[in-house]
């Protein structure tokens, strides 16, 4: 194991990583650069740090080269000194195993080393060990993502392992003790940050939020910063300068004990980080002494905290935000207790780390060695908004156990974010703007713009080319545009095509030219066509046969019927989806108005203009007051828990004027326990049966949809009869009953299976 330093010799939570892999690796050796006080015997120090490079290499080089001799893998954990099994003949002979923890180069930039020189040489060695390296570890998905995008690392050789904490040993302990050693009252309230004092840790930001905070923070709130820095001068300056002299104390650098007892003692901890955050091990060894960590949207911190409390992270640089977020956790019930967060940390036992370790050790000896490979498809969609194919995509992918999956985008956005979050691996190849954008009202003949043709064209090719050195088993297009280029640029690169339809290709939705050239593509380019809908695969060329595979409500999400139910006349009718024309929310708003003209029944919209309806959502707010019922409608916007809306509401009404290719949103009202009623066409009229598990009513007829909310809204006998045989149906929509039928289709597609 070649290791840059010793912690607590060199601090940093790559040096601390090391030491803990090292101890609980028995059969490892390691080798670092000193110093190293009271180090095991299975470890070799050489030179110093502050020793010339070329002689810290030149010694680290010897000692490796004879440590070779024995060696059956190489575990690299830092980029400079994994070059050396790259220049030895007997090391490069040996699988090499490297740990990613940060882009170095980018980080020394961030320390203030301005010299592009230097930056464009360790950009490059670094890109050397990375793509050289037989497998790659790294401890959260979000740097995977690093890895693949900006040094064009493979994904199949890329590998998540979270790191472990030692559980014995960080553990809640005698809070009370442990105040008394730093001073603090029994009954403060008391934050902690554990940081090295540099410009990115953001602790500049956490004085600025604290001092906004104190007016709502309990009386003698205390800050404490352990840690020591450049920029501790400079922050001792900022407390001085803000006031926070008897609330805030600059600890310096402390020992284990001491770092062990602040956990014990603390309410909360808060990790500020404005950039490259590969994890963030304080924040598990906080959590295994029972105390819950705020910390920003920077690279892997999310993940270390969100099966916790999604709430706990917020954005960087954001002074406002950290002073809401730690004046919230403040009060009763503002995090999760001690004892929940305890139980979160012991998912990261070390146990658990180093068995993950030596699998991706025993891969990288023996690729073969491990049970049979999973079939490698990659995903493409062009956007990166949360639309409901995207969503729809978000929720199969998880569940897919015969699939390594890898989604490219040719845009960032929220899309990418929750891919990272649920731990699939995704990249970005961005795409122009005019061509990702074009909306299909300019698909018409002779009208394509060339600029777009030209783009998308290039786009094309260059996917191509990374597809052809990806090498996936099979191409998986997710949208409309991306069925497009991507079954291209999987002919160029050999590579068999599934293309996802999941938009009627009629003219209801589409511009008679396009639907003629969507009609024509679909019947040559992909190997296979999905439908997300009978609706969907009646639209398509008579001589494409589609498969249809819905999709997949996962049992996750599903809740438990709400009971009891509202009075009559006390209901709440609701519509979730982008606020847009053909979706209906202004017919919903008639149909509500007509039905429920007087009373204390609500009407909530959830949802967003997502592609410019700006002047259709100022338009509605108008309807409400025209109608009458302003008072009574609740414009909710974006919402990212779907679930906490459903359960508000005892009416979900999907009101699309033209036909909707699915309808997910009628799967998740069932799921919700909500009475569903559902235009009378397209894919809802699939899972909705009139009378039995919801309501259909003549698709734009605002009279017709009155009539059936107003049945509903005097009638709690029949919704709860709807809701009962409702769940009864999701059955056919779950993970068992969607996920085997399109893992035969891949089997298929790569001649390993039939379909089923």
């Amino acid at each position: 194991m070649l290791g840059k330093g010793w912690f607590p010799e060199q601090l940093g939570g790559l040096d601390r990583y090391y030491r803990d892999l090292l101890e609980h690796l028995p059969e490892a050796r390691g080798l670092i650069v000193g110093p190293a006080p009271e180090s095991p015997p299975r470890l070799t120090v050489v030179s110093r740090h502050d020793a010339p490079l070329l002689n810290r290499l030149g010694a680290l080089w010897r000692a490796a080269d004879q440590a070779g001799r024995d060696a059956v893998v190489i575990d690299a954990h830092f980029a400079l000194y994994a070059l050396l099994p790259l220049l030895s003949k007997r090391l490069r002979s040996l699988p090499l195993v490297v740990h990613f923890q940060g882009p170095w180069a980018d980080e020394n930039v961030s320390a203030g080393d301005s010299s592009p020189v230097r930056h464009r040489l360790r950009r490059g060695l670094e890109r050397l060990v990375y793509r050289r390296a037989d497998r790659v570890i790294v401890l959260t998905s979000a740097f995977r993502r690093v890895l693949v995008e900006n040094y064009g690392v493979s994904p199949w050789r890329v590998h998540v392992v979270p790191p472990g904490v030692d559980l014995d040993r960080f553990s809640p302990g005698d809070r009370g003790a442990a105040r008394e050693r730093f001073g603090l009252d029994a009954d403060a309230f008391v934050a902690v940050s554990v940081r090295r004092l540099v410009p990115r840790m953001g602790l500049d930001v956490l004085l600025e939020a604290w001092a906004r905070a104190l007016a709502e923070l309990p009386q003698g709130a205390q800050l404490l910063i352990a840690g020591d820095g450049s920029e501790r001068a400079a922050l001792e300056a900022q407390v001085e300068r803000l006031g926070l002299a008897k609330s805030v104390r600059l600890l310096g650098r402390i020992s284990d004990e001491d770092l062990l007892e602040l956990y014990r003692a603390a309410d909360l901890g808060v990790v500020p980080t404005r950039s490259f955050e590969g994890f963030g091990l304080v924040v598990i060894e906080a959590a295994a002494c029972g105390t819950p960590t705020i910390v920003t949207d920077i690279g892997g911190l999310p993940e270390a905290v969100h099966s916790l409390d999604p709430s706990l992270t917020v954005a960087p640089d954001d002074v406002l935000a950290l002073a809401e977020r730690m004046a919230a956790a403040a009060r009763p019930g503002g995090t999760p207790s001690r004892e929940e967060t305890r139980s979160f940390a012991e998912g990261f036992s070390w146990s658990a780390a180093v068995r993950r370790n030596r699998d991706v050790m025993r891969e990288a000896i023996d690729p073969n060695a491990t049970a049979r490979r999973r079939m490698r498809v990659v995903y493409l969609d062009h956007v990166a908004q949360l639309s409901g194919g995207e969503i729809a995509l978000l929720r199969l992918l998880p569940h897919l156990d015969e699939v390594e999956p890898h989604v490219i985008l040719a845009e960032d956005g929220p899309f990418a974010d929750r891919l990272v979050q649920a731990g699939i691996s995704i990249e970005v190849l961005p795409m122009r703007e005019s061509a990702r954008n074009l909306r299909k009202e300019r698909v018409t003949a002779g009208t394509l713009p060339l600029s777009v043709i030209g783009s998308t064209t290039a786009y094309t090719i260059r996917l191509a080319i990374h597809l052809r050195r990806l090498r996936p088993d099979v191409v998986h297009t997710n949208s409309l545009k991306s069925g497009i280029y991507g079954c291209v640029a999987a002919r160029l690169a050999g590579v068999p095509a599934v293309w996802h339809i999941r938009d009627r290709i009629s003219e209801d939705y589409l511009p008679k030219h396009a639907v003629r050239l969507v009609r024509l593509l679909t019947r040559h380019l992909p190997n296979f066509v999905i439908a997300n809908s009978h609706s969907t695969m009646d639209t398509l060329d008579p001589h494409v046969s589609p498969i249809v595979v819905y999709s997949v409500l996962p049992e996750v999400l599903i809740p438990p019927a709400r009971y009891p139910m509202r009075e009559p006349g006390e209901i709440v009718v609701g519509i979730i989806g982008r606020l847009a024309p053909w979706k209906g929310q202004d017919l919903v708003l008639r149909a509500f108005a007509e039905a429920f003209p007087t009373g204390p029944a609500r009407c909530v919209l959830v949802g967003s203009p997502m592609f410019g309806e700006i002047e259709y959502e100022a338009w509605l707010h108008s309807l409400a007051k025209e109608l009458g019922i302003h008072d009574r409608v609740d414009f909710r916007g974006f919402r990212n828990d779907v679930w906490s809306e459903l359960w508000d509401m005892d009416i979900l009404v999907h009101a699309s004027l033209t036909p909707e290719p699915f309808g997910q949103v009628v799967l998740e009202g069932l799921a919700a326990g909500v009475a569903v009623v559902a235009a009378d066409a397209g894919g809802p009229a699939e899972i909705v049966e009139h009378d039995v598990n919801g309501l259909l009513y003549a698709m734009g007829d605002s009279s017709a949809l009155a009539k059936e909310l107003h049945r509903l809204g005097t009638d709690s006998d029949l919704r709860l009869r709807l809701v009962a045989a409702g769940r009864a149906t999701l059955a056919a929509y779950g993970p068992d009953a969607v996920v085997p039928r399109l893992e035969s289709l891949y089997r298929e597609a790569t001649g390993s299976g039939e379909t089923r």
